[in-house]
């Protein structure tokens, strides 16, 4: 089969694997759709806390059950999504139902193998039947649960004002169930482009420019008083960094992204707000079944969103496009 590998930070090769054999309790699927995730980008540039290579990225997946078992409940052909966080099930985390942060964690396409290849075998339990979505909207399912995850993790109100620092896919989805939960919705990046597409795809209700007088806007849009909660979506030691000063008093601040290293805040000016820190990482059962239900009633923008295709094979010459800001990439999907 098809397998296409990271062996190093810049070089991607295209092999030849035998195909994988399912073991009892597994699911051998068909790989067909691949989300290509900031998580794949930090892998290809040598940016991932979590790695060592070669590894064959892709978490973000749909496919066809090729193989089950009897009483799975699933059977050849079946449509599937992948929830790729392989989890314990026994751990501290596990026992409390935050499978997300299971402390034996194995997540397909960082600590072990993905889906850039034509088959992969999983198990069972991570494994859903993709009902009523397409298998595009299947593969877009986790990164947009890992906003559906921060909004929940946040408690996010009816009313709110919610700041979101970074509109990349993941802080499009804070965006997106945000706004469908009632709140008052303000984007900022640096890029005008995304800026546009948060305005006419998931209809901020203001979208500010990173740069000289963000800060000012920012206040101007809030009579002063900042966000009842922030998110930050960008990956940046500075921006996170930065994001704190935009909680307003008995806020909240939601760090979705992650930067190797530490770091720092001014204490008074955090404890004088009462504001409170949290971190957000991956999703549970319960977020995918949140973004695939807002899918059925129509609610999620996903084709918008899936802004450019390769095929399994053209990945390794292809995959370099994906990080340039003049290609406009918002989601790119792999088809296999």
């Amino acid at each position: 089969m098809l397998t296409v590998t990271c062996e190093s930070p810049g070089h991607l090769v295209a092999l030849d694997r035998p195909r994988p054999t399912r073991r009892p309790g597994e699911v051998l699927l068909r790989v067909k759709r691949v989300g290509v995730c900031g998580t794949d980008l930090h892998i290809f540039t040598g940016n991932q806390p979590y790695l060592d290579y070669p590894r064959v990225m892709g978490h973000e997946l749909s496919g066809l059950v090729e193989e089950a078992d009897a009483d799975s409940g699933l059977a050849a052909g079946d449509p599937v999504y992948v929830m790729p966080y392989l989890s314990c099930g026994d751990c501290i985390a596990c026992r409390q139902g935050k499978t997300n942060c299971c402390t034996r964690i194995e997540v397909l396409g960082v600590h072990r193998d993905g889906a850039f290849t034509e088959f992969i075998s999983v198990p069972q339990r991570f494994v859903g039947k993709a009902e009523g979505i397409s298998l595009d909207q299947a593969a877009m399912l986790e990164f947009l649960a890992i906003g559906a995850h921060a909004v929940r993790r946040g408690e996010v109100r009816p009313g709110q004002r919610v700041l979101v620092v970074g509109a990349g896919p993941i802080g499009l989805g804070v965006m997106l169930f945000a706004k469908l939960r009632g709140a008052n919705v303000t984007a900022i990046d640096g890029r005008p482009d995304r800026l546009a597409f948060a305005r006419e795809h998931i209809r901020t209700d203001s979208a500010v420019a990173l740069g000289e007088g963000d800060e000012a806007e920012l206040a101007r849009l809030t009579g002063g008083e900042f966000f009842d909660l922030v998110f930050d979506a960008t990956g940046s030691r500075q921006a996170m960094e930065r994001g704190f000063r935009f909680i307003a008093h008995g806020g909240r601040y939601v760090l979705v992204s992650i930067v190797q290293g530490e770091l720092s805040f001014s204490d008074p000016e955090f404890h004088k707000r009462e504001a409170t820190l949290l971190g957000s990482r991956n999703a549970t059962t319960e977020d995918f079944d949140t973004v695939m239900q807002a899918m059925r009633d129509g609610l999620v923008p996903d084709a918008a969103l899936a802004t450019h295709r390769l095929a399994l094979a053209d990945v390794p010459a292809g995959f370099p496009m994906l990080l340039d800001p003049s290609q406009g990439v918002i989601k790119a999907l792999v088809e296999c």
